[in-house]
């Protein structure tokens, strides 16, 4: 189900009986609490539950030992209007990956539009339509940050300050368009930095007819903020290549589902080795040519903890916090004066994992009991993940 934005508060909201907290944060990734407290959709308290105000809360919930984790933050979407999909031709992608977790999305552009104006009037007009209107209306209560122009050869600073002006804060990926020479882009992307807006560049071979190859020297000399789905998108620079990005660009490393998992793990284990792991972002790139991933970020989290061997609950940060800070945006962290966006998870029915982590660990992805966002409970046991051995109990809720 869709929702307006409208003023919906969630009132006082208590979470108790968390059996294990994630943070978010990199730097602690695991609190030692097992109480949340929430007022209008915004935390106001985290810690034990005898330090905490948990009298007179419009909705009580009992986690039932479960996991707390901010909710997840999809960093690279291709969101067209509304919950519909012409690439796939599918309905309700967002909704649905809503129930895989994902509490925010991000657009790196919205490419798939049938006719999409290329002119500069029209891509500007596209850019401008899109954040006006996933700014006022969310499909299954995700928040989409949406409006990300695709820009084009004969824009100058002028049409950057409109958009920035006019509300849109993120540029398409440079190289969807015709702008793909290193030099060119990186005078556009200034422009835009200069005026608020954050750029990604598109990394690798091309996904879609009119974009190109775009090697690391490109990249580099772009300066993008977000060096989008460096492991490929679909297809992917060498391994030596990706490295060298993560070494000589300090600008943003986000990898993708729909991309060269190879190489995501490549990516991922030599930012933890260049001691930059905050710079990790993950993003699904659907919808594409593969599909709509619902569950695309659980799976990068347990491709990330399983086979490169990292743990899962600072995967779990590149997911949520990482983003966050990255994006500059009022989630993905579990602390007051953020924004109440979480997902309730166990570790899966049968499971050969002791637990959450230690399944995620394995490689399973675990069960989600519950998605809220802003304090709002958006959908209940996950239609979408394996059933998660205990699910959090709504004890009382004031009508």
């Amino acid at each position: 189900m869709a929702h307006a934005v409208v003023e919906e508060k969630s009132g006082k909201v208590v979470i108790k009986n968390i059996g294990l907290l994630l943070s978010g944060d990199l730097d602690r990734p695991i609190l030692d609490a097992d109480t949340v407290v929430v007022q209008d959709g915004i935390i106001t308290a985290v810690g034990k539950e005898k330090d905490c105000d948990i009298a007179h809360a419009d909705l009580l919930i009992d986690a039932q030992k479960t996991c707390l984790a901010p909710g997840l933050i999809d960093s690279h979407v291709h969101p067209v209007f509304g919950d519909w999909t012409p690439r796939q031709n599918q309905l309700g992608w967002i909704e649905s990956t809503m129930n895989g977790g994902v509490t925010t999305m991000i657009s790196a552009g919205e490419v798939h539009l049938p006719g999409r104006p290329k002119d500069i009037v029209g891509l500007k007009a596209l850019a401008i339509t899109a954040q006006r209107a996933f700014d006022s209306f969310r499909p299954g209560g995700v928040k989409v940050l949406a409006g990300a122009p695709v820009i084009e050869k004969g824009m100058t600073e002028q049409d950057f300050k409109d958009l920035a002006d006019a509300g849109v804060k993120l540029l398409g990926e440079v190289g969807l368009g015709s702008v793909k020479a290193g030099e060119e882009a990186q005078k556009m992307v200034a422009w835009a930095r200069k005026h608020g807006i954050q750029s990604t560049i598109h990394t690798g071979g091309p996904s879609i007819p009119g974009s190109g190859l775009i090697d690391k020297d490109v990249v580099l000399e772009a300066d993008a903020d977000i060096i989008g789905h460096i492991n490929g998108g679909h297809t992917s620079l060498s391994e030596a290549h990706v490295c060298e990005l993560c070494e000589k660009s300090t600008r943003g490393i986000e990898i993708v589902h729909n991309g060269n998992e190879k190489v995501a793990i490549a990516a991922a284990q030599h930012a933890i080795q260049l001691k930059c792991p905050h710079r990790v972002i993950l993003g699904t790139d659907g919808p594409a040519g593969s599909g709509v991933q619902p569950l695309g970020i659980l799976r990068m989290i347990a491709l990330l903890s399983s086979l490169g061997n990292i743990p899962p609950e600072l995967v779990f940060c590149f997911a949520t916090g990482n983003t966050a800070r990255m994006r500059n945006l009022n989630c993905g962290l579990i602390e007051p004066g953020r924004a109440a966006d979480f997902v309730f998870m166990d570790r899966a029915q049968h499971t050969a994992g002791r637990d959450l982590l230690d399944s995620v660990r394995l490689g399973d992805i675990p069960g989600i009991g519950m998605v809220m966002i802003d304090g709002l409970v958006r959908c209940h046991r996950s239609r979408n993940t394996p059933p998660a051995t205990e699910v959090p109990v709504i004890v009382r809720q004031h009508t």
